[in-house]
């Protein structure tokens, strides 16, 4: 095709060249000549593809060649760094909506707990040494996921019952061959995957009880964040049949490493984004330490320190409400005469917290209230209602 465009392009040259030699009679010789010369300029311009940079650098102000560099830099692909803080340019604004699972540091310390507990179900499973290990959490989209996962496989659609929504967990094939190799006494050699044949039902049943060993572990590791329940729907061994959200949609992938002295294989958990979104407010909690939930020690060191506070305690003899008018015309030495009388009882009160009543007394050369009962909380404190009348606090 090449060889069509400059034959072409020669034949044009000439035919030009010829119509010129044709008009100007006197110097005919040297304008063919000339033609001779511009024709060959073009053909060789056109083999070595010149005139492409012509057309790009002439100088009739033409629009200016971004180089290699200057399109990665605009495009956010920097070989040098390919950190994700340092990303700039079209891939920034790409993966602006991604979040990344180090804003939730309560999921590592939930599948570090997964590992612990998942390392004693699998020796109790398969009677053999067994080490599982977490390989890294990491944040993508689903359908890059989907593209990644190595094939063959076995998928396991699970639904987060308490969360109302679905997740993935991916077995490898080595590992599955493995576990077969191990539950049914095999000799530890590594079995080869047989090319188009699908994976028979007796695999089938021990990587579903398999997969329910680990989602029960996973249950126990999310309880003490948030109790939940994980229900396995269905195996597939096909991607496209496992779609559970959008393609464009983040989600978190889990990546664990299950190893039986020389066998052994991955297994991914797949977290869609909006499947953790009900208790986003916790996984963004900081971890404080072995314990989730209660600690005895703390609460027992706050009672204490609680139990030691000094508070100002009010005995109120009586409340008396007048107009402002009154207030305004007392005057120094007037007595204003209460309704409560020497046996009435006392009201104690805290702030605007009725406590307890009492008799007023004398003790020494101090005035004293003798506690009648117990300390109480009024019901109009938990309605938000200071009590303030001694016959309330007396009802109570």
């Amino acid at each position: 095709m090449a060889d069509e465009e400059d034959f072409d392009q020669d034949a044009v040259a000439a035919e030009w060249g010829a119509e010129l030699e044709s008009e100007d009679g006197g110097d005919g010789e040297d304008r063919a000549e000339m033609d001779e010369d511009v024709a060959a300029q073009w053909a060789a311009m056109i083999d070595d593809g010149s005139t492409g940079e012509i057309a790009e650098t002439g100088g009739g102000g033409g629009e200016r060649v971004l180089n290699q560099d200057e399109i990665d830099s605009l495009l956010g692909f920097d070989l040098d760094a390919q950190a994700l803080t340092d990303t700039s340019g079209l891939r920034a604004i790409i993966n602006s909506a991604m979040v990344s699972y180090e804003r939730l540091p309560m999921l590592e310390i939930v599948f570090d707990r997964l590992v612990r507990l998942l390392t004693t179900s699998l020796r109790n499973f398969t009677s053999d040494n067994v080490e599982v290990s977490l390989d890294n959490i990491s944040t993508m989209r689903f359908g890059e996921y989907l593209s990644s996962i190595p094939l063959p496989a076995m998928i396991a659609v699970f639904k987060a019952t308490e969360w109302d929504n679905n997740a993935l967990l991916t077995v490898d094939s080595t590992l599955i061959y493995s576990i077969v190799d191990v539950l049914l006494g095999g000799r530890g050699t590594p079995a080869i995957r047989v090319e188009g044949r699908p994976y028979t039902t007796i695999e089938t049943n021990l990587m579903k009880q398999l997969i329910e060993v680990i989602l029960e572990d996973a249950e126990a590791a999310f309880e003490p964040l948030s109790p939940v329940h994980f229900d396995v729907e269905r195996l597939e061994t096909n991607p496209r049949f496992a779609a559970i959200a959008r393609q464009a949609n983040a989600a978190v992938l889990i990546r664990l490493r299950i190893d039986m002295e020389d066998r052994g294989g991955p297994i991914e958990v797949l977290f869609p984004y909006a499947t953790l979104e009900p208790i986003r407010d916790l996984l963004l909690q900081g971890f404080m330490g072995e314990k989730f939930g209660r600690d005895a020690i703390w609460e027992s060191h706050l009672a204490t320190e609680i139990y030691q506070t000094a508070i100002p305690l009010e005995a109120v003899l009586d409340e008396l409400t007048l107009p402002l008018r009154r207030v305004m015309d007392l005057e120094v030495g007037e007595t204003i005469v209460l309704n409560n009388g020497p046996d009435d009882p006392v009201l104690l009160r805290c702030g605007d917290i009725s406590l307890t009543t009492g008799s007023i007394g004398r003790v020494g050369d101090s005035v004293a209230v003798r506690v009648a009962r117990g300390i109480r909380k009024p019901k109009s404190a938990l309605l938000g209602r200071p009590t303030n009348q001694p016959e309330l606090a007396e009802a109570v």
